[in-house]
């Protein structure tokens, strides 16, 4: 399946993609485009939006798009709740959700420096998600 998002990826933008990848769709494509051609390029590829205004698969509320997937996928997974709030905690506004969420936002900025492009970003970012997301099932294991 094709996924498509905005271009210049960052938390959120790159948590779905790891998310979808790792739990979802093993074989997934991701797109990236202009934040206004994102719902024609889904229309015309047949893919399913992500993070932009208007798509199921974005911001609700309190909420952001990995809870989306999250949601509409039934991702259940131990660690995942935790992974959860500090996904939404370092892509919206709260920042004390868990005390990841700042250093997972500054991961991320780092990143956009260092990547080529959004699919590098993927290739680059994607084992740090995989390193949290265990951290996250050991906290849960923990509990």
């Amino acid at each position: 399946m094709k996924y498509v998002t905005r271009h210049h990826v960052k938390v959120d933008r790159v948590a779905c993609p790891w998310l979808i990848s790792r739990f979802v769709d093993k074989d997934a494509e991701f797109l990236f485009v202009e934040p206004g051609a994102v719902m024609d390029v889904a229309a015309r590829e047949g893919a399913v939006p992500f993070d932009v205004p208007g798509a199921e698969l974005g911001h609700k509320g309190d909420l952001c798009s990995f809870d989306a997937v999250i949601a509409k996928y039934n991702v259940k997974a131990p660690g995942m709740e935790l992974l959860a709030r500090i996904v939404r905690g370092a892509d919206t506004n709260a920042k004390g959700l868990a005390p990841e969420a700042a250093g997972l936002e500054a991961i991320a900025e780092g990143f956009r420096a260092v990547g080529k492009d959004d699919h590098d970003i993927l290739r680059l970012e994607f084992p740090v998600y995989d390193a949290l997301y265990a951290y996250c099932k050991a906290k849960a294991a923990a509990n």
